[in-house]
């Protein structure tokens, strides 16, 4: 009985309490560390401590123009008539881009989560003429830099460096978008929402649902419907 209360058999918290020699104590990364990952994996660089290496030099150049802000549910960070300004790295939350109509009707593009980068794709969105609009869903940890040094940064590391990075995020961007639309004219409610459990668990389960209905095309009680009819065909299921 006595050797189950010895200190040196006893659980790492404990051990921890009493600062015991055999537990090593490392520090946590600092912050910006989430920035250069996130950066790195946008880029398809691997995050690398050889300075020397122009990969290493290149993230280190972006990262100097990223400054950590942490923002509460529903807070506009563009809006529509006035130009898209900054580029988002998001490290935790979730972000959506959205366009209103005068008569306050909402229209959901897209919903961007941790890792994505989120910038003005399009020339007009740059303008004055923006329409679009983009918005914390939840608490979010972002990171935001301006979008024209951001660009210029990129630039100066190679010619065609930013026209290859914007083609394939615009492309990827414009492909989501298109093909939620064909699926709006060509699938059924109940068939979108089975997509949309299949393919965004994850949002399912962070994102409100009258935003889910307008990003699926129905309306909120359409959508009750759907997600009531869902969880009974599980309940049956497992019955």
């Amino acid at each position: 009985m006595n050797s189950i209360l010895r200190p040196e058999v006893s659980s790492a918290p404990c051990l921890l309490g009493q600062s015991n020699p055999e537990i090593t104590c490392q520090e946590s990364a600092p912050a910006t560390m989430a920035l250069l990952n996130g950066l790195g994996r946008v880029f398809g660089i691997h995050v690398t401590d050889d300075e020397s290496h122009p990969d290493t030099r290149f993230l280190a150049d972006l990262s100097r123009l990223f400054h950590q802000h942490r923002v509460d549910a529903d807070i506009a960070l563009e809006r529509h008539d006035h130009p898209w300004a900054n580029v988002y790295l998001i490290q935790h939350g979730i972000l959506r881009l959205f366009r209103e109509a005068p008569n306050g009707k909402v229209s959901i593009h897209h919903f961007f989560t941790e890792g994505d980068l989120v910038w003005p794709v399009f020339g007009r969105t740059r303008t004055v003429r923006n329409t679009l609009c983009l918005t914390s869903v939840a608490p979010a940890t972002i990171w935001v830099a301006d979008f024209s040094a951001f660009r210029s940064a990129i630039r100066k590391h190679g010619e065609g460096l930013w026209p290859r990075f914007a083609l394939a995020l615009t492309e990827e961007l414009a492909e989501l978008t298109s093909m939620r639309e064909f699926r709006k004219h060509t699938m059924s409610a109940s068939e979108r929402y089975r997509l949309l459990l299949e393919e965004y668990p994850e949002l399912v389960k962070r994102v409100p649902d009258n935003q889910l209905a307008s990003w699926l095309g129905v309306v909120p009680a359409t959508y009750s419907r759907l997600k009531t009819g869902a969880a009974r065909g599980r309940s049956g299921n497992n019955d």
